[in-house]
C-alpha cells in the first residue's frame, strides 16, 4: 500500500507539472491612480533551433465601461528604459511628469505619426469591447480571444520586462505627452497573461513562470519528497525515545515540512491558474523562519551540553533572549522585504540593511556556539559523548556558515539566477542539517550519550564536584581514554563507602 501511495503521489505531481499555465494578472486601474505598476516578468532567452516556441508573450484584454475622450497608455519596457520612466512618476505636476516619463521613449517607442522606427512598447487603452486594440494592425499576430499581444525575441540573453499603466496620453499632432485629467471617475479592467513559450503550441506548458522562478516547483517537490521520508522516520524515533532534545528536533523538522508543503501548494496552484495562494505562501514562509530559529535553539542548547553532559541549563535567560531576538529580527527582515523593497530593484533580502543585520547576528551566534561547544568538550571526559559533540559541531558549523558565504556569492549573481541559487542552496543546507541531526539523535545511537534519566540531586552535586576536580579537568583526552572513561551510570553504580578516618 505504501509503495502504491508513493507512486500515486509522484504521478499526481508529474501531472501537475505538465499542466503549467502562466502568470495571470487580473484587476482594475482607477482614475484615482496616476500610475500603476503591474509586474516584473523574466523572459527567457530565445532558442535558435525553435524560436517560435521559446519566445516570450504578453497578451490579454483591457476594457472599460467608462468613456474616455482620449486613450491612456499601457507600457511594457526593459529595465534600461524603465528606470527613467519610473522615477519621474512622482513629479507633482502630472503634465510635466508625463513629458519626462516619455521624453526618451518618444523616438524609441513606435508611433504611426511620430516615430516610425520605434519598437513596440506601448498600447492605447482601453481597447474597444470585443475588438482588437487600435495599435494591433494584424489580427494573426494576436492570441485568439484576446485584444493585444506582445512578442519578445532575444537570442542573446534572458531579460526582465516591466509592465505598467499610466494616465498619460499622446498628442499625435504635437507628439507631446499630457496627463489625462478626468473630472468624472473611470475604471479600466485588465486581464493579462504572461508566458515563456508560445501559447498556441504544446510547448506553452513548459516554461510558464517568470524566468527567475522557472524550475522552482520541481525543486520544491524534490525536497518535499525527501522530507516525506525523513519526517515519518523522525516521528517514529520520538515515539521510541521521549526525550526533550528529540522532541525539540522533531518539532523543528515538522515545522519545516509544513512550510515546504504550503509552498508546494502555492506553487502548484500558481502553475495551474497563474495566481496561486499568496496568503498560504506567507504562512509557509513564516513557518520556515520559525523552523530555522527553533533548530538554532536546539544547536545552542546542545552546544552548552544540555541533556548530554548536564541536566541543568546555565544562563537560561541569555540563551532564550538571543534566540527570541534572532527570530524577531528574521521576521522583521521578511516583512521589510515584502513592504519596503521596491519590486523593480534587482536586490534580494540579504542585500538590504536588515539582511546584513541578520547575517552579522547569525555570525555572532555562530561564534558563541563554537565557544560554548569548546567549553563543553573541555569539561567532558566520556569518549562516546566527545565523539558525538565532535560530529555534531562539524555539521552544525556547516549549517551556520553557509548563509553568510551564500549572501556574499549572491552579490555577484544576476537577479535572473539569484532566486533559484538562494532557494536551492538554502533548502539543500537545511535538508542536509536535518538528515545529519536525525542520524546523530537516532534512539539506538543517542542513548549512549543522552542523560535520559538524571541522577538524584545529591549524586548530581557529587558528580559536578568530580567533573571539576583538577585531576579530571587538566587531564588530556588521550590520558582519559587510556585510563578508562567515567560516565554518569558507572558513577552511580559504585557503592558509597564511609571514609577511613572520621
Amino acid at each position: 500500500m505504501r509503495k502504491k501511495y508513493a507512486f500515486l503521489t509522484i504521478f499526481l505531481f508529474i501531472q501537475c507539472v505538465e499542466i503549467y499555465q502562466c502568470t495571470h494578472l487580473k484587476g482594475t486601474f482607477s482614475s484615482s491612480d496616476f500610475f500603476k505598476f503591474l509586474i516584473k516578468f523574466g523572459v527567457q532567452k530565445t532558442a535558435g533551433h525553435s524560436p517560435d516556441t521559446s519566445q516570450g508573450y504578453i497578451f490579454g484584454n483591457i476594457t472599460s465601461k467608462s468613456h474616455l475622450f482620449v486613450p491612456i497608455t499601457f507600457v511594457v519596457l526593459r529595465r534600461s528604459h524603465f528606470i527613467d520612466y519610473y522615477k519621474n512618476r512622482v513629479i507633482f505636476d502630472k503634465d510635466e511628469a508625463c513629458n519626462r516619463m516619455f521624453s526618451k521613449l518618444n523616438k524609441r517607442a513606435y508611433d504611426p505619426q511620430c516615430s516610425h522606427d520605434g519598437k513596440d512598447y506601448l498600447r492605447r487603452i482601453p481597447c474597444p469591447t470585443g475588438e482588437l486594440c487600435e495599435d494591433e494592425d494584424d489580427q494573426w499576430h494576436v492570441v485568439n480571444n484576446h485584444q493585444f499581444t506582445y512578442v519578445f525575441k532575444d537570442f542573446k540573453e534572458p531579460a526582465f520586462w516591466y509592465v505598467s499603466m499610466v494616465a498619460c496620453y499622446h498628442n499625435t499632432t504635437t507628439c507631446e505627452w499630457h496627463h489625462y485629467d478626468s473630472h468624472s471617475p473611470y475604471e479600466i479592467n485588465y486581464d493579462i497573461w504572461l508566458v515563456n513559450g508560445s501559447p498556441n503550441s504544446s510547448a506553452f506548458s513548459t516554461y510558464q513562470f517568470s524566468f527567475d522562478r522557472q524550475s522552482t516547483l520541481e525543486m520544491y517537490i524534490l525536497f518535499w519528497l525527501c522530507y516525506l521520508v525523513l519526517v515519518p522516520l523522525q516521528c517514529h524515533a520520538v515515539k521510541i525515545q521521549k526525550h526533550p532534545v528529540t522532541r525539540l528536533f522533531t518539532a523543528s523538522l515538522v515545522l519545516d515540512f509544513v512550510a515546504l508543503s504550503l509552498n508546494v501548494i502555492h506553487t502548484l496552484k500558481f502553475a495551474m491558474n497563474g495566481e496561486g495562494y499568496e496568503k498560504i505562501q506567507m504562512i509557509g514562509d513564516i513557518c520556515d523562519i520559525l523552523s530555522r530559529t527553533s533548530f538554532m535553539l536546539l544547536l545552542l542548547l546542545l552546544a552548552k551540553g544540555w541533556a548530554v553532559t548536564r541536566l541543568e541549563l546555565t544562563w537560561k535567560p541569555l540563551v532564550f533572549a538571543i534566540w527570541l531576538c534572532y527570530g524577531i529580527v528574521h521576521i522583521l527582515l521578511y516583512v521589510w522585504n515584502l513592504t519596503e523593497v521596491d519590486i523593480i530593484e534587482d536586490v534580494d533580502e540579504y542585500q538590504t540593511w536588515p539582511g546584513w543585520l541578520i547575517i552579522v547576528f547569525r555570525s555572532l551566534i555562530m561564534c558563541w556556539f563554537l565557544y560554548e561547544l569548546r567549553t563543553t568538550m573541555l569539561y567532558e571526559h566520556n569518549t562516546q559523548k566527545l565523539n558525538f559533540l565532535l560530529h555534531f559541531g562539524a555539521s552544525s558549523l556547516v549549517w551556520f556558515i553557509y548563509l553568510p558565504i551564500l549572501a556574499l556569492i549572491a552579490l555577484h549573481v544576476s537577479a535572473l539566477w539569484r532566486f533559484k541559487l538562494l532557494l536551492g542552496i538554502t533548502y539543500s543546507a537545511d535538508c542536509f542539517a536535518y538528515c545529519v541531526m536525525a542520524h546523530l539523535l537516532w534512539p539506538t545511537r543517542s542513548e549512549q550519550y543522552f542523560l535520559l534519566k538524571g541522577p538524584s540531586s545529591v549524586d548530581l552535586e557529587e558528580l559536578d564536584e568530580f567533573n571539576e576536580a583538577p585531576h579530571i579537568v587538566n587531564n588530556s583526552y588521550t590520558s582519559l581514554s587510556s585510563a578508562g572513561s567515567i560516565d554518569v551510570a558507572h558513577y552511580e553504580d559504585q557503592p558509597k563507602s564511609k571514609p577511613a578516618h572520621a
